[in-house]
């Protein structure tokens, strides 16, 4: 998953042709390090429809302020440089899969 800061933030998901979800995580949070297994495996399994990308919150603290993110870890699905779908906290592979493809289908991507 490619690392995405506030330098090249807006580069790489906000004009990105696909849709990008992002993973705002913390070094301090156990629940960021125990999804990561989980977006790699949808990164590899949807690479054709999406890209996922992570940003330190406590690195970049100006995007997160931008989309009030309040907790960790946040995943954000952005397509054409709008937000179409968050969800707070880890959830189940199956839980991201459907509700992630339910959000693209409504995008109609």
């Amino acid at each position: 998953m490619q690392i995405v800061d506030q330098g090249n933030f807006d580069e790489v998901v906000l004009r990105a042709d696909k849709p990008v979800l992002v993973d705002f995580w913390a070094q301090w949070c156990p629940p960021c390090h125990q999804i990561v297994p989980v977006l790699e495996q949808i990164a590899a399994e949807r690479a054709d429809r999406m890209s996922i990308v992570k940003l330190n919150a406590d690195e970049n603290p100006e995007i997160p302020a931008r989309y009030r993110v309040m907790a960790m870890p946040t995943l954000m699905l952005f397509h054409r440089g709008e937000l179409i779908w968050s969800v707070v906290g880890a959830r189940p592979k199956a839980w991201l899969l459907k509700n992630l493809d339910d959000a693209l289908v409504a995008a109609a991507v």
